[in-house]
């Protein structure tokens, strides 16, 4: 699969978890679906630098994820 692709699905993945974590963290429940979630964002993420030769840099993952995006959405 393409690198750039598990990214954007890491960190997609990531950001769809943070208001499933807040509401358990509130309710006083432990977050075990976003925790799992974590999980694989996170692999993904790792997958997709350990696959890219030259790896990441923080400041490329936005104009990479809309590249992404483009790509699929053209």
């Amino acid at each position: 699969m393409d690198p750039d692709l598990l990214l954007t699905i890491g960190v997609v993945f990531l950001l769809i978890t943070i208001p499933s974590l807040l509401s358990a963290w509130t309710d006083g429940r432990f977050p075990r679906l976003a925790a799992l979630v974590v999980l694989a964002g996170a692999g993904l993420i790792a997958t997709a630098a350990n696959n890219k030769p030259t790896g990441y840099m923080v400041s490329e993952v936005p104009n990479i994820m809309m590249s992404v995006i483009g790509r699929y959405l053209n």
